[in-house]
């Protein structure tokens, strides 16, 4: 490996050591650049990676509340600016009791790449914290989100940082934490929030735009193979936004989602989540709170649930990890090999571990995509999202759509160009990193160090 790549490496592993999921996508990003380094020497001489891993700007503060018995009680909030170069920080806040600023310095390197990748002027950020929701009633979440926003509005704004939804924040608690920004501000700013209600400035389809978008994205790998979605099988993880998205999109195209999970184990349709009434239940299941897939199998005849296990022994042709990070590891990854699996299309952030992602890629007939270009139909559409509040319009749910999916195909393709300069084949992964840093990287470049 090039000298200064190992030392940038090295460096993170040492730094960050108590925080493994930064370190890993550090490892996964850098590891495919070194061509890219090798030709760029002025790269080092600007100390360029070292200044690339670090965020810009990350800090914490102190949210406290009030629950429903008048009890209080103090959670941790961050938000990491990571990366501004080619435009304000943008990305998702996450609110979960496992949050801690490794996860959110990890988010926020992997979002920098993913923003760039879109083509849309927009940098990397990321923010939550260990608040959990799960159980919480909407008093006690409303007034844990006005807390929130009272330490972070002084931070924030339409041409500073723009956060949006990630996991534990839906529409909710992007109503209740815009509405905080708004009376602590006296303006009507609602392009600093993305994932907003339509009625006060969200976009069409914004909540099944993450799902969407992977499904375009997929259509793009199928037809360089010469293949057509129509009749494909799928497995995938979770039931939320990311989930529902794809088991909309794909039922819509001809293919069926097979398989769907949550922290209680997974379920198997083997008639597939294409029907109207079993696409909606997912909204239900989300809304209930439970968070138990176990619902799916209750409520439909003939649909198995596996309780505590995975999904990715199940037989299909393409398996789209699309709930957490680190979902997909090595015993999982055998599975995948075994049962002969064309496509790997990750979804979520950091599905894959290292190991499990870099033995996929080596098994020939397995053709894997990379969650950073994958899922960035999210992120696009609040990009579109924005530029609808900057200029005061409202585009219909055939524009959105038809914009997001020129934006997946210009991504795939920058990543199909990537990979051919720099001699790699067809290699979806390598592609996608060189492409999202390049971007960056001559942003970083042209404006000097600092």
């Amino acid at each position: 490996m090039n000298q200064y790549l190992k030392s940038v490496i090295e460096n993170v592993r040492a730094k960050h050591a108590g925080e493994p999921e930064f370190v890993q996508t550090v490892e996964e990003v850098l590891s495919s650049l070194e061509p890219v380094i090798d030709k760029h020497p002025e790269y080092e001489k600007a100390d360029l990676l070292n200044r690339m891993v670090e965020p810009e700007r990350m800090f914490s503060f102190r949210v406290t509340w009030e629950d429903d018995k008048g009890c209080w009680h103090t959670n941790t909030g961050w938000r990491c600016q990571f990366n501004g170069a080619i435009g304000p920080y943008k990305g998702g806040l996450r609110f979960q009791s496992d949050v801690y600023p490794g996860i959110i310095r990890f988010l926020g390197f992997e979002q920098t790449f993913k923003n760039s990748l879109t083509g849309l002027p927009i940098g990397g950020g990321k923010g939550g914290s260990d608040f959990d929701p799960a159980g919480k009633s909407d008093a006690e979440i409303l007034r844990f989100c006005q807390s929130f926003m009272q330490a972070l509005y002084r931070y924030i704004g339409p041409d500073v940082d723009v956060p949006a939804g990630d996991m534990g924040v839906g529409a909710r608690e992007i109503g209740y934490l815009y509405g905080e920004y708004r009376r602590l501000k006296g303006a009507f700013e609602n392009g600093v929030l993305t994932g907003k209600g339509f009625s006060y400035g969200g976009s069409r389809i914004r909540p099944e735009a993450t799902g969407y978008g992977a499904v375009y994205y997929l259509e793009n790998v199928l037809k360089h193979e010469g293949e057509d979605l129509k009749g494909k099988t799928i497995a995938c993880a979770g039931f939320g936004n990311v989930t529902w998205g794809i088991c909309k999109k794909a039922a819509e195209l001809g293919a069926k989602v097979l398989t769907l999970s949550g922290p209680d184990g997974y379920v198997y349709d083997p008639e597939g989540v294409v029907t109207k009434e079993k696409i909606e239940y997912l909204l239900e299941m989300r809304a209930s709170g439970r968070n138990r897939v176990q619902d799916y199998a209750d409520n439909f005849p003939g649909v198995e649930f596996y309780p505590g296990e995975k999904p990715w022994g199940v037989r299909v042709d393409i398996c789209m990890p699309s709930a957490m990070q680190n979902d997909v590891r090595m015993e999982q990854a055998e599975q995948i090999a075994a049962n002969r699996v064309k496509y790997y299309i990750e979804v979520a952030n950091m599905p894959t571990t290292n190991d499990a992602l870099r033995f996929l890629m080596e098994q020939p007939g397995i053709i894997v995509a990379p969650s950073k270009a994958v899922n960035a139909g999210g992120v696009a559409t609040s990009a579109l999202e924005m530029a609808q509040n900057s200029e005061r319009l409202v585009w219909s749910e055939e524009e959105v759509d038809r914009q997001l999916r020129q934006i997946m195909d210009t991504i795939y393709q920058m990543s199909v160009d990537a990979a051919a300069e720099y001699g790699l084949g067809y290699n979806l992964v390598a592609g996608a990193n060189i492409a999202g840093f390049q971007r960056v990287a001559d942003a970083m470049m042209a404006q000097g160090p600092f």
